[in-house]
């Protein structure tokens, strides 16, 4: 068993570029045994690079409204209180709607493998269509 204090956390950090467009705040709560726990907090717009899970990510939704979507399919609004398995190597993507702030926790198991931007041109919300 591993408890990580608060003061023994990585904290807060704007971060902007190499793995996010937009401004998004990861917090690192922990990283141990091949799997990585963050809280990001994503402004309007701002969303993740193209990336996949070698064994999966589970995102819950703290609070607010965002986009997500896994390649080849269309893009899928999520909400406050969803909860969303994303299965080991599929290729996605997931961040805050154009008008509104995002929190999530994500928990990514085994490596990350990120990718392109998702460009300004594909990232639409499907229900302002």
């Amino acid at each position: 068993m591993i408890i990580v204090p608060p003061a023994e956390q990585a904290g807060t950090a704007g971060k902007r570029g190499s793995q996010f467009s937009g401004d998004a705040f990861p917090y690192l709560t922990m990283s141990a045994d091949g799997v990585t726990i963050n809280t990001v907090s994503f402004t309007p717009g701002a969303r993740t690079f193209w990336h996949s899970h070698e064994s999966g990510q589970i995102l819950q939704v703290l609070a607010g409204r965002g986009l997500i979507q896994a390649d080849g399919e269309p893009i899928q609004v999520i909400r406050t209180g969803d909860v969303i398995w994303t299965p080991p190597g599929e290729t996605h993507w997931h961040g805050a709607a154009p008008n509104s702030f995002l929190t999530h926790v994500a928990i990514s198991l085994g490596t990350t493998a990120w990718a392109a931007a998702v460009p300004d041109a594909e990232y639409r919300d499907p229900t302002e269509q």
